[in-house]
């Protein structure tokens, strides 16, 4: 009993410790495609919401919560830049967008924070949507072209760069399953922008290493742990989905081709363009087949077993300990460092996200030991925010920090505590876990059993 109340998981040394963040959900004042689409009311976002000022980081209110992401004992933050303020206009270089950027990592640096800078958090220029955005064939050379200008601009303030957040939630929910602006659905289109976003890294990737050949460039990749529900359709299901989701595109980065089973691509100039993968892990899904009154054939869904621990609505079974095989399935594809770029739960009353942050913590801690190159945790995220289809809906809370967006006041939370502890101690220890997440302590301290 006394080893284990005292027990101590260390993290290794220069290990980054940080939080998550993306610039429409947090900079307000933005003139984007999603900007347009708020705007169109009708069901689009949660409520008709509008991301209106968010969380006011253009006008000022940035540095006061890098103080706070400071004070949680933090040395590095992932923030993105918006690509419509510094290009509002086709070649058109808005030098007052760049120099408040400049500006914002200024501040990082001087609070001791290294940034991770992200190029394309979901959002493009109006001109560039008008134009086809991802399905257009220019648009790599296009993304290219601002990656250049944004790291000659702000190049010698950033070493990690995250060239493209998410790529497949992207080319899903944009063009297969239409929740996201401009609403196709498209299985040959889902399969194109796929492409063009491997394409676009790519030409990022060069661009960035001729300006900054010190960078070190990657793009981060949400993984889900997919699971079946149901008998053999099930099985099935979740083994179609876990290869298009979580495998296919990583294919150009090994020297093969882009695969969706029924079209398939090559893109050599992938090949040699990571230097690092970013994970994003939040949940399970489990794979049903099910069939709606009225419909003519069944579908799969994705959704938590009963009596499984999830979040709201379709979120998912709240899984922490799934983020190990997530990272240990990644390496395996890509063999590269891993840094947890996201990892997080909507928690509006914070109940679930000590215990939660805690276990996902000790998974991570376990692939350190097992020695994969995890070189560090961002959590998503620092402040409440705009939650994208979800808006301001109160059940989509995941900031350490509450914020009002009535008052823009913010709140430190209890898993806020949390991770102030673990990231000065560099470890997450029984004393820490005991104090703040109590609920998880005999999960990730189990009580020796003894040897019969």
């Amino acid at each position: 009993m006394r080893d284990r109340l005292q027990a101590e998981l260390h993290f290794p040394p220069g290990f980054l410790w940080g939080t998550a963040t993306a610039a429409h959900q947090v900079e307000g004042g933005n003139r984007n495609n999603w900007s347009a689409w708020e705007a169109l009311g009708g069901g689009r976002i949660f409520g008709d919401h509008v991301s209106g000022r968010a969380c006011e980081w253009w006008d000022g209110r940035a540095e006061e919560d890098f103080a706070r992401a400071a004070s949680l004992h933090n040395n590095a933050l992932r923030l993105s830049v918006e690509w419509s303020r510094i290009e509002p206009e086709p070649g058109r270089w808005d030098t007052a967008a760049l120099e408040r950027y400049r500006a914002m990592l200024d501040d990082l640096h001087a609070r001791g924070l290294e940034p991770m800078v992200t190029l394309h958090h979901f959002t493009n220029p109006l001109w560039l949507e008008e134009r086809g955005a991802w399905l257009d064939e220019e648009t790599p050379r296009l993304f290219a072209r601002f990656a250049a200008k944004v790291a000659e601009a702000l190049g010698e303030r950033v070493t990690l760069w995250c060239t493209i957040n998410e790529p497949m939630v992207y080319a899903a929910q944009s063009y297969l399953i239409g929740h996201w602006p401009p609403a196709h659905r498209s299985l040959d289109e889902t399969f194109r922008v796929a492409a063009q976003l491997v394409r676009g890294h790519a030409a990022a990737y060069r661009a960035i290493k001729a300006v900054r050949p010190a960078a070190q460039i990657g793009f981060a990749k949400h993984q889900m742990t997919v699971a079946p529900g149901t008998p053999l359709i099930g099985h099935l299901g979740a083994g179609l989905i876990h290869y298009l989701f979580n495998e296919a595109i990583f294919g150009p980065f090994n020297g093969r081709r882009l695969n969706f089973l029924v079209r398939s691509v090559s893109i050599p100039e992938a090949r040699g363009t990571l230097d690092w993968i970013g994970l994003q892990y939040y949940a399970a899904q489990h794979i049903y087949l099910s069939r709606s009154p009225g419909a003519r054939l069944p579908r799969l869904e994705m959704r938590a077993p009963e009596g499984r621990p999830r979040g709201p609505r379709d979120w998912g079974e709240l899984a922490p300990e799934q983020i190990l095989p997530r990272l240990k399935h990644l390496y395996r594809l890509v063999r590269q460092p891993i840094y947890v770029t996201e990892a997080g739960v909507p928690d509006p009353d914070d109940s679930l996200r000590p215990a939660y942050l805690a276990r996902t913590l000790r998974a991570v801690w376990q692939a350190c030991m097992h020695n994969y190159p995890v070189r560090g945790f961002f959590f998503w995220s620092l402040v409440d925010n705009f939650e994208w289809a979800e808006g301001y809906d109160p059940r989509y809370r995941f900031g350490l920090y509450g914020v009002d967006f009535q008052t823009q006041e913010r709140t430190e939370r209890r898993s806020a505590r949390l991770y102030r502890a673990v990231c000065a101690a560099n470890a997450l220890t029984a004393a820490i876990v005991r104090e703040h997440a109590p609920e998880a302590f005999d999960v990730i301290f189990p009580t020796p059993q003894p040897v019969e």
